[in-house]
């Protein structure tokens, strides 16, 4: 279980202080472009449960589609985030955050389309129909405010997966406190 302790880095595109599962599923962002925008998802496999490592062996094309009904639904899809939150507040990076993670799909920002080329993926273990830990919010809080250390552009642009394909997601979903997630953001700006 993470404590206050922890403090995230980033160096090179990588998370310092996160557990690296590298994800075969990334490519090269276009030449030249500028991380502009954090994207808040979340996720849970099988739907609604948590724990049993499968969401990580999804990100890593190692689920094995037959160990539940579900999982038959998605079965070679190739999807990762760059970041992963756990309910225990664990964080886990499958992808450097200067290349290009597979998390939005079709998705559209301030008429940007294509967002996977510009953004960060933060993924939440979690569902639409339950409330978040207050571990994870801590771990966003703090991965959110390294990030924006190293990429200021995205000071200012952070989205739901929803705010950024309204007619396909709805994730975060409406168990999300966005303004619990701004406020413990502030305050972690005191500790400069």
């Amino acid at each position: 279980i993470m404590s206050q302790a922890v403090t995230f880095v980033v160096e090179h595109g990588q998370l310092i202080g996160a557990r690296q599962v590298p994800s075969p599923n990334y490519n090269q962002r276009p030449q030249g472009t500028e991380i502009q925008l954090l994207v808040i998802h979340n996720i849970s496999l099988p739907p609604s449960q948590f724990g049993g490592g499968y969401i990580e062996k999804f990100f890593q094309n190692q689920l094995d589609w037959n160990d539940h009904p579900y999982f038959k639904t998605i079965e070679g899809m190739q999807v990762s985030a760059h970041v992963l939150i756990l309910r225990t507040g664990e964080v886990l990076q499958f992808v450097n955050f200067n290349d290009r993670a597979w998390h939005a799909g079709r998705s559209s920002y301030l008429g940007k389309a294509e967002c996977n080329d510009y953004s960060i993926g933060i993924e939440l273990e979690g569902s639409d129909d339950q409330p978040f830990s207050e571990l994870q919010y801590q771990a966003l809080s703090q991965v959110t405010h390294a990030l924006r250390q190293a990429y200021p552009k995205i000071a200012s642009h952070i989205a739901g997966h929803s705010d950024i394909a309204p007619q396909r997601k709805t994730d975060p979903g409406p168990y999300f406190q966005w303004q619990k997630f701004r406020d413990l953001l502030r305050d972690s700006t005191h500790f400069e």
